[in-house]
C-alpha cells in the first residue's frame, strides 16, 4: 500500500527499473530503416515525386521543359553565328552598304512585316522544313552510350524498299535535304497538314525519351514514319488508313505497317496526349532554330485586306472570349447575389 515507487514505476510508460532497482528514463529503441529491414517498397509520395520531376523533365509533356532538338542544336549554332557575323561583315565591307545596316527587314511605325506563318495555321514547307532539320540535329548529335537498338526500326530488318541495303547503312548520317524529302514525300502523297509535322515530332521526342532510344542512321526512316502515322491518326479527322502508306512506299507491307503502329504505340505507353501549351511550345523553339539557321519565311509588308482579315479574326476571339466569360460568370453564381423574395405573414385584424 504505501509502496510509492513501485506504483510510480508500474504507471509511467517513460521510467523502468534496471538489474540494481535503480529508476531512469526509458529510451525507445531506435527505428529501423527500410534498408535494415529488407524492405525496398518505395513510399507512394516518393513515387508521386518521381512521376512529377520526370514529367516535368519530358518536354514532350510538360511545356516548362525545354525541347530536345533545341538544346541539341545549340552547339552548333555558335560556330554557325561565327560564321554568319564574319559573312556579314565581308559583305558590309564588299559592298559598302551605309552606316552597315543589314538587309534583314524590320518593322517600322509605317510598315509592319509579317509572314503567313502562325500558331495555328503553319506554313506547310516552312513546318517541314524545320521538322527535318530538328531530325538531322538529333541524328548528328546524338548520344549512343547506353542506348538501345530495336529491331522494329531497323531498316535493314524491315525494308521499306526491296533495294539491298548497303552494308555500311548504319556508319552515314543523312544530310537534311535527304530527311526533307522523304518527309514531304510522306506528307504531299498523304495530304497531310502542317499541324501534323509538329504533332510527330512531338512523339519522335516521347518515343526516344519513354524508350530510351537514340535515332541514328539505321532507324531513323521507320521511327519518322511510325510518327507521322501516328500523327496522322491522331490530329486528322479522315485519318490515312495503313494501306495507304503501303501505296506510298510500294515495298512495305499492311502486316509491317501494323507491327510498326502497334509497337510504336507500346513504347509511348499509349500517351498520344498533346497539349496545346506543349504543342505551342514546340512551334515556337522550330522558330527559334529556324531563325538561326536561316529557314524563316519570307515577310511582306502588311497589306489593308489582310489588316481587316486579322481585325475581323482579333473581333471573333474577343466575341468568344466574352461568351465563355458570361457562361462561367452564370455557372459560378454566388448565393448571395441572388434576390429571393421573401415571405412575409399576412396580419388578419
Amino acid at each position: 500500500m504505501g509502496n510509492t515507487t513501485s506504483c510510480c514505476v508500474s504507471s509511467s510508460p517513460k521510467l523502468r527499473r534496471n538489474a540494481h532497482s535503480r529508476l531512469e528514463s526509458y529510451r525507445p529503441e531506435p527505428e529501423l530503416s527500410r534498408e535494415d529491414t529488407g524492405c525496398n517498397l518505395q513510399h507512394i509520395s516518393d513515387r508521386e515525386n518521381m512521376d512529377d520531376l520526370n514529367m516535368e523533365c519530358n518536354p514532350s509533356d510538360h511545356p516548362r521543359a525545354s525541347t530536345i532538338f533545341l538544346s541539341k542544336c545549340q552547339t552548333d549554332v555558335r560556330d554557325k553565328r561565327k560564321s554568319l557575323f564574319m559573312n556579314h561583315l565581308t559583305h558590309i565591307l564588299e559592298t559598302k552598304h551605309p552606316r552597315g545596316r543589314a538587309e534583314r527587314k524590320y518593322s517600322s511605325c509605317s510598315t509592319i512585316f509579317l509572314d503567313d506563318n502562325t500558331v495555328s495555321q503553319p506554313n506547310l514547307k516552312y513546318a517541314i522544313k524545320c521538322v527535318a532539320l530538328a531530325i538531322y540535329y538529333h541524328i548528328k548529335n546524338r548520344d549512343t552510350d547506353g542506348r538501345t537498338l530495336l529491331d522494329i526500326f531497323d531498316e535493314k530488318l524491315h525494308p521499306l524498299t526491296k533495294s539491298e541495303v548497303p552494308p555500311d547503312y548504319d556508319k552515314h548520317d543523312p544530310e537534311q535535304k535527304q530527311i526533307y524529302r522523304f518527309v514531304r514525300t510522306l506528307f504531299s502523297a498523304a495530304q497531310l497538314t502542317a499541324e501534323c509535322a509538329i504533332v510527330a515530332l512531338v512523339y519522335l521526342e516521347r518515343l526516344l525519351t519513354y524508350a530510351e532510344l537514340d535515332i541514328c542512321p539505321s532507324n531513323w526512316k521507320r521511327i519518322v514514319l511510325g510518327a507521322i502515322l501516328l500523327a496522322s491518326k491522331v490530329w486528322d479527322d479522315q485519318a490515312v488508313w495503313n494501306v495507304d502508306y503501303c501505296q506510298i512506299l510500294k515495298d512495305i507491307t499492311v502486316e509491317d505497317m501494323n507491327e510498326l503502329e502497334r509497337q510504336f504505340l507500346e513504347l509511348l505507353q499509349f500517351n498520344i496526349n498533346v497539349p496545346s501549351s506543349v504543342y505551342a511550345k514546340y512551334y515556337f523553339d522550330l522558330r527559334s532554330m529556324s531563325e538561326t539557321n536561316n529557314l524563316s519565311t519570307p515577310a511582306e509588308p502588311l497589306s489593308r485586306d489582310r489588316a481587316q482579315k486579322l481585325e475581323a479574326i482579333s473581333r471573333l476571339c474577343d466575341d468568344r472570349l466574352k461568351d465563355v466569360r458570361k457562361a462561367v460568370k452564370k455557372r459560378w453564381l454566388s448565393a448571395e447575389s441572388v434576390a429571393v423574395p421573401r415571405w412575409v405573414p399576412a396580419i388578419v385584424s
